[in-house]
């Protein structure tokens, strides 16, 4: 298969990183190109201090000149050492908060992206890839500093010690250069066959992860002990096990026979260089310190040119890493944001909302959830839409709140086709409960607010009153305060289906939009507790247009207009007693459901 080409070469990578840094944190490129020098420096100390010591003691120089050179030597060592560990210090907050800034963008992108993104396989692999790259230090937005430091040092100490070296014999540097060179392939050749079994790696740490946490899970104790799970379960784990530690020794032979491999050509080169440099010691008189100087400035060569290869290596791999991360927050949006017209919904004017001859299509389906509707829901009107199981009834509302952009036809508000507004101004227009929603770790107070503003708390009572949760309210001891799940705090308390699902209402409530969407609220109430929520319906809704979906066609009588969805398309609209009257298709359903309530579960053949 052929290889995907990174949209960005690692230098262009290292360009946009640098350029973050310079806006986020500028400290971090000073501390990075200060450290590389500082490493640079100190290595040129320590080749230099034995030989040029050594080479006063040879010239016989005066007790004076000797200590001040060591004295020389030790003071630059000093503040080295003490602008390293400067260094050290200060480097690690910088790239830290350069990480977490990308982070911070990675997280708003997904929450204010395209709602089709989010339910884009595709996309939501980019973002999961791109939370990897960005989720941890050793991963590569942050680690690139650390790479880039040490390609900085180790460009400038080969230069340095090259240039010591120039004077020996070229063929000596050429054979230092080559085996250098396959050394590192051949290292390189065992990281590739390490990566290339990733894939088997990760099936069995994730079987044994997934196995591992589940076992742990509270969910699953009872059916722990029910079913006596738990020696299929240990077994299951343990089979996995003894796979994945024959994996890691064939891992582990492979490593090894690389590294026996290089330290063969290590010892060759290293062999040629001392027999070289003994050579020229005792044939050519060569100094005791010039020795040592070049004995040790073949190692630093080595070293030199190693961690260049190296480093070139890292950076390619960190470069994809930061391409995910790109590629993610340069996703091209699917609507109008910021570019988008402003939008300033208030409750209590009117809004007409009208499909056009609207089809909605899901991507990679054969034929349309929505298909050719026209609709027009006037201002202040309560309606219900109903119909079975994969009738397009959220997928309506979806499309009515801007969640999803009709496949052909349009939608429009006032007259105006919703593409044109900025979105996020346009959700503002709904209140909604879905069957799916989210309940934060936070306050009964923040999780009805959904604000960090000061909130209103006589308001908040209000809507907890118009939803029926007043009385819990009263039963709580710390009030708004209450902590909601037991998650983050110690004290926080669990609400039953049926309260959460009065408290997504009362959360609703408190947005105060034009426009307010149920999508099946009452599905957790017991029939007491929803008919309590009908008989408030129309005061919750007063002065604001309501749209309605419940699969109980008993529980839409209050509205004012009903819609029964089938395949996509409106089969039938009106009121409840016109629908009856009709004696159709709504007609039939409701006498199914109602049926269950009369015969006591029997149904009437």
């Amino acid at each position: 298969m052929k290889k995907e080409k990174s949209k960005y070469n690692p230098w262009e990578n290292s360009a946009y990183m640098v350029r973050l840094a310079w806006n986020y944190k500028k400290s971090v490129i000073f501390l990075c190109v200060l450290g590389a020098l500082l490493e640079v420096v100190r290595s040129v100390l320590e080749l230099y201090i034995v030989p040029v010591i050594l080479e006063k003691i040879e010239n016989q120089s005066s007790l004076r000149i000797l200590l001040g050179t060591i004295g020389a030597f030790i003071l630059g060592m000093t503040v080295i050492s003490g602008l390293q560990a400067y260094v050290k210090k200060n480097q690690d907050n910088g790239r830290v908060y350069v990480r977490v800034k990308i982070l911070q963008q990675i997280h708003y992108k997904f929450c204010t992206t395209s709602f089709p993104h989010t339910e884009d396989p595709e996309v939501l692999k980019k973002a999961s890839k791109a939370g990897d790259s960005a989720g941890a230090p050793w991963h590569g937005v942050e680690a690139i500093w650390k790479t880039l430091a040490d390609l900085i040092r180790d460009v400038l100490g080969l230069m340095i010690y090259l240039g010591l070296l120039s004077t020996l014999d070229i063929k000596l540097l050429v054979l230092i250069t080559i085996t250098t060179i396959l050394g590192y392939l051949i290292n390189q050749r065992v990281h590739e066959w390490e990566f290339q079994q990733r894939e088997q790696k990760a099936e069995y740490t994730q079987k044994i992860h997934y196995i591992d946490s589940r076992a742990a899970d509270i969910t699953l104790a009872k059916d722990l002990r029910i079913f006596r799970m738990k020696p299929w379960l240990h077994q299951a784990y343990q089979e996995t096990l003894d796979l994945y530690k024959q994996f890691i020794g064939r891992c582990e032979k492979v490593s090894f026979s690389g590294d026996v491999l290089d330290a063969m050509l290590a010892m060759f080169r290293n062999g040629i260089g001392y027999y070289y440099l003994i050579s020229m010691l005792f044939k050519e008189g060569m100094p005791i310190s010039a020795f040592l100087l070049y004995f040790s400035a073949v190692n630093g060569f080595t070293s030199w040119m190693t961690g260049i290869l190296t480093g070139v290596n890292k950076l390619q791999q960190q470069s994809l890493e930061i391409t995910t991360v790109r590629e993610f927050l340069e996703l091209p949006e699917l609507f109008q944001f910021e570019k988008g017209e402003s939008l300033q919904p208030q409750a209590g004017l009117s809004y007409e909302i009208e499909l056009r001859n609207v089809s909605f299509r899901y991507p990679g389906a054969s034929q349309d959830t929505i298909h050719c509707l026209n609709l027009v829901i006037h201002p202040g009107e309560n309606l219900a839409i109903v119909g079975v199981n994969g009738a397009g009834k959220t997928t309506l509302v979806k499309l009515i709140c801007g969640l999803y952009d009709p496949t052909a036809g349009e939608v429009l508000l006032n007259g105006k086709n919703i593409k044109v507004y900025n979105r996020r101004d346009y959700y503002r227009m709904f209140s909604a409960v879905f069957q799916q929603f989210s309940v934060l770790e936070v306050s009964l107070a923040e999780n009805i607010a959904q604000i960090d503003t000061p909130i209103d708390f006589n308001k908040a009572r209000s809507c907890l009153e118009k939803a029926g949760l007043a009385h819990k309210l009263e039963e709580l001891p710390q009030g708004f305060e209450t902590h909601i799940g037991r998650k983050v705090y110690e004290d926080g308390i669990q609400l039953s289906g049926g309260e959460m699902q009065r408290l997504m209402l009362a959360r609703a409530l408190y947005k105060d939009a034009p426009v307010i969407v149920l999508d099946e609220p009452t599905a957790a109430l017991d029939p007491i507790a929803e008919n309590d929520i009908y008989l408030k319906y129309n005061e919750m809704t007063e002065g604001k247009t309501s749209l309605f979906i419940s699969h109980r066609l008993a529980s839409t009588r209050f509205c004012d207009r009903i819609l029964l969805l089938n395949e996509g398309e409106i089969i039938e609209e009106g009121t409840h007693d016109a629908l009856l009257h009709l004696n159709g298709e709504y007609a039939k359903l409701f006498n199914v459901q109602s049926k269950y309530y009369r015969q006591g579960g029997k149904i009437d053949e």
